[in-house]
């Protein structure tokens, strides 16, 4: 059996990381994480972790490269330091969106983020909504992959929306969008888009019906919010009433504010699986839900050997109720 729980945390997101600390009631474990001047990542254990079951959270929000590379030397720092079982708690799995060699001479990303996270010494991941499924067998090692659906179909059900149509903007999200449809018992639509390039989406018909329906428009993650704001616009082309946004990872890079703010969307829900600027927050449209329970829950179930298969389960046993942090 592992020893005690120690939780430490790198610079890319510290709010969720202190979230979760309340949640289980273990206090963070002290790491210091600096810059030598040009810029070089510093990291040491400020904490003794020899037989200790350790967490370290750490998200691959912006600044992306540093966020990964403060995640890899803290991992091996644990390592060398005798930790008993080292687990990467990573809220937002980067470098996702290439997963395969899908053209001549492309990297697969995702697989080569695997590798580098299990050589620094992780002895298994903990995850959540990952940009696509295959993803958590390119690990040899143990992946907790687990899903924002339950506290998203939370704050819909209580939002007490009607005829609802949930929206999958790409073929890609078919199974997500459909799963969420079935607990919400709404109906379903696919939107055939295709891509012209890196961030840069046309939207092309939409199969299935959404007249008359408040459209919820589900995906993992929004970056440039071009494809979530063309497909809102489409869907109210083909006569529906309404459109929300629901997606786990709010990335939110270059002009997607904007787009938000000036598109013809509702409100669009996410999590704090990544940091939000208080910039970004002043967006009147943006309303963010809290994972602190479920990634806190998984955390203990892990430490303790139990299983984590109730965190699937709607509504979701650590649920509180709580209002969206903004």
């Amino acid at each position: 059996m592992s020893g005690e729980l120690k939780l430490f945390t790198g610079t890319a997101n510290p709010a969720l990381a202190e979230d979760v600390s309340a949640y289980l009631g273990v206090p963070l474990s002290k790491a210091t994480v600096s810059t030598f001047s040009d810029g070089e990542i510093r990291v040491k254990i400020e904490e003794n972790v020899r037989g200790r079951d350790v967490f370290v959270m750490q998200s691959c929000g912006h600044p992306v490269n540093t966020s990964i590379m403060e995640l890899l030397l803290m991992l091996d720092a644990l390592k060398r330091s005798s930790g008993y079982r080292i687990t990467a708690v990573i809220p937002y799995f980067g470098y996702a969106r290439q997963d395969r060699k899908d053209q001549p001479r492309v990297p697969i990303s995702a697989k080569l983020m695997a590798d580098l996270i299990t050589m620094a010494g992780a002895h298994r991941v903990l995850t959540l909504d990952l940009h696509a499924q295959p993803i958590q067998g390119f690990f040899n090692i143990p992946v907790d992959h687990l899903y924002a659906a339950p506290v998203l179909f939370e704050y819909v059900n209580k939002s007490r929306m009607r005829d609802l149509v949930v929206v999958s903007p790409d073929a890609g999200g078919v199974e997500r969008a459909r799963a969420f449809a079935k607990r919400l018992e709404a109906t379903l639509a696919i939107v055939d888009k295709r891509r012209e390039g890196p961030n840069q989406a046309e939207v092309m018909n939409i199969i299935g019906t959404v007249k008359g329906g408040h459209v919820l428009l589900l995906d993992d993650m929004i970056d440039t919010a071009g494809t979530i704001a063309e497909t809102a616009r489409a869907c109210l082309d083909n006569g529906a009433s309404a459109a929300s946004a629901l997606c786990t990872h709010p990335v939110l890079s270059g002009p997607a504010i904007e787009r938000i703010q000036q598109s013809c969307l509702t409100e669009v829900v996410a999590t704090n699986s990544v940091p939000i600027g208080d910039k970004d927050r002043r967006c009147s449209k943006l309303r963010i839900l809290s994972v602190a329970p479920l990634l806190g829950e998984a955390i203990k179930r892990i430490h303790e050997e139990q299983s984590v298969t109730s965190l699937f389960h709607t509504p979701p046993p650590f649920y509180s109720g709580r209002n969206p942090v903004q």
